[in-house]
This record gives structure tokens, sequence and C-alpha cells, in this order.
């Protein structure tokens, strides 16, 4: 149990660890949005809905047949997508009727993105009904988004 005394620089370096977390998530939202842009050429904005509302993801493709929704986390320790992040994507997913999608960094990692193996499959012609998750590159998550939307132009 922590015990925080009224100014006490205890209490202060808490209290700036929780802002600069908050920080830390946007800025790593920022990031995503460029890198998607930098990949796809597609724009994404910051969804800043999702502080009021929940179910929503955290970036917005200017493209409506973009097929993800997208969730971002960063963090400092772990090795792969945590089953938390993947409910809430799900959940803001089935609201927008898309793919979840977790993009994820730990320190010191290479950026992960998490889907589904049906959006996988329907990116490669195919179609799948396990409930699992993939882990793809970052390169490797824009590839399948674009192959989805020209899956679904050509339909």
């Amino acid at each position: 149990m922590i015990y925080c005394l009224r100014g006490s620089k205890r209490r202060d370096r808490l209290h700036s660890k929780m802002v600069n977390s908050r920080n830390k998530g946007s800025s790593f939202e920022r990031d995503i949005g460029k890198r998607l842009f930098s990949q796809t050429g597609l724009t994404f904005e910051r969804e800043l809905n999702q502080y009021r509302q929940s179910d929503l993801g955290d970036l917005l493709c200017c493209d409506p047949s973009w097929p993800f929704v997208i969730e971002c986390k960063r963090y400092a320790n772990g090795n792969h997508a945590q089953a938390a992040w993947i409910e809430q994507a799900s959940r803001a997913a089935k609201v927008a009727n898309k793919y979840p999608a977790v993009v994820y960094k730990y320190n010191r990692q290479q950026i992960r993105v998490s889907i589904p193996f049906d959006a996988f499959a329907e990116a490669l012609g195919g179609a799948c009904d396990e409930p699992e998750h993939a882990d793809l590159t970052f390169s490797g998550f824009c590839y399948v988004a674009r192959e989805l939307m020209a899956v679904r132009s050509l339909k």
C-alpha cells in the first residue's frame, strides 16, 4: 500500500507518471496514424470521443471502406496482445461492423498488430470460422488491409 502525504515528492512523481502515460498513448496513436498514411496513403485521425463514449476505436480512417477498427496500446513490458485489449477492440469493431485490430508496442520491441484469422483469410480470398487471432508485423498488417480493401472493391 502506498501512502502519499500532501505535497510529497512521491505523490508528485505518481501524478506525473499518470499524466505521462496518457501523453504516451496519444503520441503512439498519432505515430500509428502517420505510419498508416505512409503505408496505405489513407489519412487517419485520433477518435477524440473515445474518452467520452465506450466502444470506439482509437483511430478513424478518412475512407469508410477501411476494414478495421484500430485500438492502440503502448506499454513498457510484455510480449503479446492482452486478451482485454482484443476484447475492447472486438466490441468497438462489432459496433462499426468491421474487424478489430490491436496495434501494440512494448519498449525495445517492434510494433505488432493482432487481427482475427477471418480478416486474414478474407484478404486471401478464403474464409475462417476460428475465433483465433494472428500477430503480424506492422507492414504485414498494412498488406492485409490493402488486400481486404481490394477484394471487397471487386465484389
